[in-house]
């Protein structure tokens, strides 16, 4: 395999490795390669019609693209048209359905009658105070200081315990955020101003971010089984582990991953719902994807559907990381591997792995539209590239497949 001919090799095929391989090639007129050790392009947004039953299923677990931001927003219409989807969770507990995230009417349902919305923070404010929660020292602290005992023990402490297998008074409080009350009956999952699913897949959009004559790329290759081919003339945009490109020179930073256990059943319908959490201790998994209910618009065979039930984890070296763990120890490991990105000035790292930060889809893409402003375009002025002929160019490339 040949890289010496590409200005720029993007390392992962995720969102914001292909954000960076398009820009680079359409506002740069440069020569992108672009690796991925896995056999398909998209990361963990790829997705992939069910062969038994033709749904087209997320193999990474459910994708729901939200954002705020009309730049994102207006940059992802360039390759896809969305649905008017709108995600709505439930939670099964001790046998009853809940709406999530909390709203008045899972208060109501939770305390067994109706309330106003100055009733149920009434309610939510007493039974926190009880708590003592001013003094905050845990999760458990932290959730109840947010929702109350009631919501707490029902609704997050066994599903929180399954998701990190620990005991939540024995997690920090920095693993949360403030956990959102809405007392309104709005049982929408995400409040933002843009929502919706792209009409045809994901990996219809990473197949048209990619398909460019100045991109190519090579699928199922480990970055560093070719790193030594690559040129400090090279611009290199990593997104893969940070703390596995150098080695684990400083240790190796702890993530949560999650395993999924596909079934496919002779029903035109198993649940209801795109996605359902379970938040009882003794229940094994954390929740269940039905992914036909992603795109109701579409004519999905009747009489099959595919589910995936998720299971959370410690990650090991082998294993697919999905959420930082992020402790002290760990932002200490961090800021050590930060220190040691000055030696390598022609690498930008980036994406969820290489900043070990949990990143949604807008906030890659976002991520990933500022990082070519701020330091892709700068790389290139500074080393006062020139271009090479546009035709010779597209003699050394081939195209990436899907």
């Amino acid at each position: 395999m040949q890289l010496d001919g590409f200005d720029v090799v993007v390392v992962g095929a995720g969102f914001f490795g292909a954000v960076i391989a398009e820009q680079v090639a359409s506002r740069l007129g440069r020569s992108v390669c672009v690796l991925d050790r896995r056999p398909h392009i998209g990361g963990n947004a790829y997705s992939e019609l069910d062969p038994d039953s033709g749904v087209e299923v997320h193999r990474y677990g459910t994708h729901i693209f939200h954002t705020n931001s009309e730049t994102v927003w207006r940059y992802l219409h360039r390759f896809t048209e969305f649905t008017g989807y709108r995600h709505r969770v439930f939670t099964v507990a001790k046998g009853r359905v809940y709406s999530m995230p909390i709203n008045l009417a899972t208060v109501c349902a939770a305390f067994g009658r109706a309330m106003t919305p100055d009733e149920a923070r009434v309610v939510i404010a007493a039974e926190a105070a009880a708590h003592g929660a001013a003094g905050i020292g845990n999760l458990e602290d932290k959730a109840i200081a947010s929702v109350g005992r009631t919501l707490y023990d029902l609704l997050i402490r066994g599903y929180t315990q399954k998701q990190w297998q620990t005991d939540p008074r024995e997690l920090s409080a920095d693993i949360i955020g403030r956990l959102p009350v809405r007392f309104t009956f709005d049982d929408r999952y995400f409040a933002d101003r843009y929502e919706g699913m792209p009409a045809d897949g994901y990996i219809a959009i990473f197949r048209r971010m990619l398909d460019h004559p100045r991109i190519a790329g090579h699928l199922g290759v480990d970055y560093f089984d070719v790193a030594d081919r690559i040129n400090p003339r090279q611009l290199v945009v990593y997104t893969g582990p940070i703390d596995r490109f150098f080695g684990y020179a400083c240790g190796h930073l702890g993530w949560r991953t999650v395993d999924f256990a596909r079934e496919v059943h002779d029903v035109a319908d198993y649940q209801g719902a795109a996605v359902i959490n379970y938040a009882d201790a003794e229940v094994p998994y954390t929740r269940v994807h039905e992914f036909r209910h992603l795109h109701p618009e579409r004519a999905h065979a009747q009489g099959r559907t595919t589910i995936y039930r998720e299971y959370s984890r410690f990650a090991g070296r082998s294993d697919e990381p999905y959420y930082p763990i992020n402790t002290a120890a760990d932002r200490a490991m961090l800021a050590s591997y930060h220190a040691m990105t000055a030696s390598r000035p022609n690498v930008i790292f980036g994406g969820r792995l290489g900043s070990y930060k949990y990143l949604d889809m807008h906030q890659a893409i976002g991520a990933a539209l500022k990082t070519f402003e701020l330091e892709v375009e700068p790389f290139f002025a500074q080393q006062g590239m020139h271009r090479r002929d546009a035709a010779a160019r597209r003699e050394v490339l081939s195209p990436l497949p899907a």
